[in-house]
């Protein structure tokens, strides 16, 4: 089964067939206006690495991406701890894709390690061009992740990239909708030309949104194509069949990506994968587990209500089960944060859910909340900003919303979180789940 997606399509033919999908819906929400988008140019040779981003690949090692417009760019990486000595090199793969008329460049990938962490490396991609840097995630906790979803390429994304970088983190993860690119594949070279000053400095995991679906009947209903070739996540390391669902762990903290936009219900490859995932987790030697997708399970703003209900009663209660302690989502443009819940009631031994929608898409924000307010739903705001999980040790982490606010990021919304895996009135005498209808 899989979630229903209502749109209104815009077909505009120019030199280069550019078709960009609309967003409607039937309860009528208002957006505020988004800033200017932003169009990033290519200023480097053809042989020159572009749209630079890297992700994390198993326990040591990094993936990295690139494109270049020359097609024979060897994809090597050359990396090392010293600035412009490179004592290492990998070699990977490459790939492209038509669409349309459009043809992309050569697109590398390349896998790197083993890496030592909490290390600063310097690496330069096919042997030429601009030499870079990033620095690995810690070994163990503490750790902090910066969690933004609906990013795309306006001035309000901008923004809030420059407000993420002004605080150091170790990882960037992003529920759904890069690029807003909407079958408009330039926009998905300008997207990567935009993040990579921050993409190619630490690891960006990503899930897929709606807008990334870019399909068209028979003659181009392949889904995902170009997110799939330039955003390839480490899904085969954690047994999944698919780019669009996978997991990994870092500093005692298991992340589970979720595909809110392919099969979920009880016979679905993503269902039974993600079964297999949850049972092989030992928490006492990983406390954390957090979930991420891109339509959210609960919500109380008037967009997108209800569109995940299927995926929510196809998969809750595996997370319920497993004691996940968090589960972020985008897709509505604006910012919520709920109490602990399971099957629509507040519930200690559920996860926390949060709504991150509010990166700085190209649509505007959501407006309009439901009222009366739910009793489930803590804190509800309509503005761009991003959001930041520190996990401080095995049993706390503190989770802060921080709105745009022009120049400087207002720290907006903050709580302290219990892990799940501490909350003894959770599990039974043998570290086993408690029953809900037990609690």
């Amino acid at each position: 089964m899989m979630p229903k997606c209502h749109k209104t399509c815009l077909v505009v033919i120019p030199l280069l067939l550019h078709v960009l999908c609309l967003q409607t819906h039937g309860n009528g929400f208002s957006r505020q206006p988004s800033r200017q988008l932003i169009f990033t140019p290519h200023k480097r040779s053809d042989s020159d690495p572009q749209q630079v981003h890297i992700s994390l690949v198993g326990e040591d090692h990094m993936r990295v991406s690139w494109i270049t417009n020359d097609k024979h760019s060897e994809s090597l990486v050359e990396y090392g701890t010293k600035k412009g000595k490179y004592s290492t090199k990998s070699t990977g793969e490459h790939t492209s894709y038509h669409y349309f008329l459009y043809k992309s460049g050569k697109i590398h990938h390349v896998v790197i390690g083993p890496l030592q962490p909490n290390t600063i490396y310097y690496y330069r991609c096919g042997g030429s061009g601009p030499e870079f840097s990033f620095k690995t995630p810690p070994p163990k906790l503490p750790i902090e992740f910066v969690i933004v979803g609906d990013l795309g390429q306006t001035e309000w994304t901008e923004s809030t990239l420059k407000h993420v970088d002004s605080k150091d983190y170790d990882v960037f993860l992003l529920p759904g909708d890069l690029s807003y690119a909407d079958t408009h594949q330039p926009l998905w070279d300008s997207f990567g030309r935009l993040v990579e000053p921050y993409a190619s400095r630490r690891p960006w995991m990503v899930t897929e949104g709606n807008h990334e679906i870019e399909t068209f009947p028979i003659i181009q209903p392949q889904p995902f194509k170009a997110y799939n070739a330039r955003w390839p996540m480490p899904y085969k390391e954690s047994g999944s069949t698919s780019n669009l669902y996978y997991s990994f762990e870092v500093a005692s903290t298991r992340i589970i990506m979720l595909g809110s936009y392919t099969h979920f219900d009880a016979h679905s490859p993503q269902y039974k994968w993600l079964q297999n995932d949850l049972s092989k987790i030992d928490r006492k030697r990983t406390p954390w587990v957090i979930a991420l997708l891109h339509a959210p399970w609960y919500n109380t703003n008037e967009a997108h209500q209800g569109e995940a209900e299927d995926m929510r009663q196809a998969m809750e209660d595996l997370l319920y089960e497993a004691r996940v302690d968090l589960v972020f989502a985008g897709h509505v443009h604006a910012y919520e944060r709920f109490t602990r819940i399971y099957d629509n009631e507040a519930d200690s031994c559920g996860p926390l859910y949060v709504t991150i929608g509010d990166g700085g898409n190209r649509e505007g924000l959501a407006l309009r909340f439901t009222k009366p307010p739910s009793p489930l739903s803590l804190y509800r705001e309509p503005s761009f900003g991003h959001g930041r999980l520190r996990i401080v040790n095995e049993t706390h982490a503190h989770w802060s919303w921080h709105r745009n606010n022009d120049t400087d990021a207002f720290v907006a919304d903050g709580v302290w979180i219990e892990s799940l895996s501490s909350f003894k009135a959770c599990w039974d005498a043998h570290g086993q789940q408690v029953a809900h209808e037990e609690l």
